[in-house]
């Protein structure tokens, strides 16, 4: 197995996790391994996916495909106000509602991305 299907998520480890770098895919309830670099941590990362899949297919449980858990669907209750200047900026830009709240999601996380790279 050389290339990794499944989406996955990176992150450094703290000194009290004991360091290096955590790979998770979160298709895969529980898939997970680690390592000093990230360069290994994908290397055992693909061994864990292996097993997974070894140990669902032993166990004659259905094995998501890769992305399957990810709809892109939100739904949230927000306050009707919120929700009447949200339509009213929509008009303004000539976009939908969806697609205003799905780039005021992006900007500000982009944003947050921004800051964490520079502290």
């Amino acid at each position: 197995m050389n290339k990794i299907e499944y989406p996955f998520e990176m992150k450094p480890l703290s000194v009290e996790d004991g360091g290096g770098w955590l790979i998770i895919f979160p298709d895969l309830a529980g898939c997970m391994s680690d390592g000093e670099t990230p360069e290994e941590a994908i290397e055992n990362g693909k061994d864990a996916l292996a097993c997974w899949i070894n140990a669902c297919q032993e166990a004659g449980r259905q094995i998501p495909r890769p992305g399957e858990s990810s709809s892109g669907k939100f739904m949230t209750r927000i306050p009707k106000s919120l929700h009447t200047r949200l339509i009213s900026r929509a008009k303004q830009e000539g976009v939908s509602m969806n697609a205003l709240v799905a780039a005021f999601i992006a900007e500000s996380l982009g944003r947050k991305d921004s800051k964490s790279e520079h502290v």
